[in-house]
Order: C-alpha cells, then structure tokens, then sequence
C-alpha cells in the first residue's frame, strides 16, 4: 500500500505505544528476545527521517557473552573512578549531551527527576555508595537481555543527531508493539573509548548513546517511576 494512502484505523494504539514508553530500569535478564524482532524493530526504525536521506545510524546490537563482556569492563572503570576521581578525566564525552551551565527550568526538572527516583529506592541525599550503585545499574544494562549501541559517523554534522532521534524514538515506540520496553541511555557515552573498541568500532565513529531492550520486570518497584510532561500550553506559543 502507498505510504500516502495508507489510513491508521486504530488510533488508540499508536497512542497507546507513545504514551506507555518511558525509561525502564529493571528488566527480565532471563526472557531473551528473538533475534527476528530486534531485526525488524531496527527495519521500522530505519523509516526515520533524516537530512538528505543521509540515514547516519550505525547499530551494535550485543547479547549473552559480548553484552556481559561489555558491561564487566564498563562497570570495572566506573568503579576505578569512583575509588579515586581523578580518573574521572579519562572518561570524557565526545559531544555536550548536557549543558555546562545549568538554568531554570531545566535544572529544576532534572533534580525533581533525581530526587524523585532516589527517593522511591529510599536512597538519602548524601549516600554515595548507594547512589554509585544504583548508577552502574546503567551499566549492566538493568539487567535487559539485548544491549544497543549507537554510533555515527565522525563527518557528519550536528543535524545527524536530530536525525538520529527520531530513528530512537522509532524504535522505542515499535518496541511497544511486541511488549518490549526500552531505555535510552547517555550514561554509556563517558566510556566511549572503552566501548568502541570492544564493539568493533572504526576511529571514524562516535558513540551516540546506548540502550536496554527487553522485558519489564513488572514486579520492581523502580519501574513504577514515571517522568511529568509540561502541559501544551507550557511550551507552546501559537501565532495567528
């Protein structure tokens, strides 16, 4: 069928996907997910706009040995890091994710977001073992069975990163439809250089984020956390 003539009879589930992503932080390490699926999740995603069709994902998808191989060293250079600071330094992002300055209303939102989440897992301000942890949680991929890795091209522009949005959020929302959930995560880019080798990267790529695919474990607390959206009309401004 035509994709302009194609009608979408049931809107409900197109909204329904949308509106049930969100970040899960604990998934079931021992429900794989088949192959076919992550492959024709990555087909749906690839339908993503980009500038001049120019496409600039690159996918690493890493399971059983090569997923835990990943983690084992990413977790043991968070920790080296955390014994003592100063190697912080060797772990640098190749592109500003955040800003160097924060303000209002950003900064409010991201310590409502923190907060909120320590708070759920009764972790304190100030329980730095604790907060550690639960930060390297990121790194074995909360336990989600598939772990995605994101790169592009060293040559492309600023705008290959929009594009490169909307094919993540193709893929989170396709997710949807098998059950799967998702969560996106910018904590990997730190240790790029410790990722792309070990992923079979060339020196022309740069790690966009990574991702956890799988099943929710719908039984842990910390997926019952779920983000505020601002109403339209706080961030729209219509023109007549």
């Amino acid at each position: 069928m035509a994709q302009v003539s194609t009608v979408v009879h049931d809107a409900a589930s197109v909204h329904a996907a949308i509106e049930s992503r969100f970040s899960c932080r604990a998934f079931l390490r021992d429900k794989p997910v088949p192959r076919h699926i992550i492959a024709e999740l990555l087909s749906l995603a690839s339908r993503a706009p980009s500038g001049t069709n120019c496409q600039p994902w690159k996918v690493y998808v890493l399971q059983g040995a090569s997923r835990d191989a990943l983690a084992d060293k990413v977790c043991a250079a968070h920790d080296a890091a955390y014994a003592n600071p100063a190697l912080a330094a060797e772990n640098t992002e190749e592109y500003d994710y955040y800003p160097t300055q924060w303000k209002s209303p950003f900064i409010d939102r991201r310590r409502e977001n923190g907060w909120g989440l320590y708070g759920l897992l009764g972790i304190a301000k100030g329980e730095k073992e604790k907060m550690h942890a639960q930060h390297q949680r990121n790194y074995r991929f909360f336990d989600a069975p598939v772990g995605l890795m994101f790169t592009v091209d060293r040559a492309m522009g600023r705008g290959s990163l929009l594009d490169y949005g909307s094919f993540l959020q193709n893929l989170m929302v396709a997710a949807r439809a098998h059950g799967l959930h998702t969560c996106p995560q910018a904590a990997w880019n730190p240790f790029a250089k410790i990722i792309l080798p070990l992923i079979g990267a060339t020196a022309d790529e740069m790690l966009v984020c990574g991702m956890s695919l799988g099943y929710a474990d719908e039984s842990a607390l910390i997926n019952t956390f779920h983000t505020p959206r601002e109403p339209v009309s706080g961030f729209t401004h219509w023109l007549d």
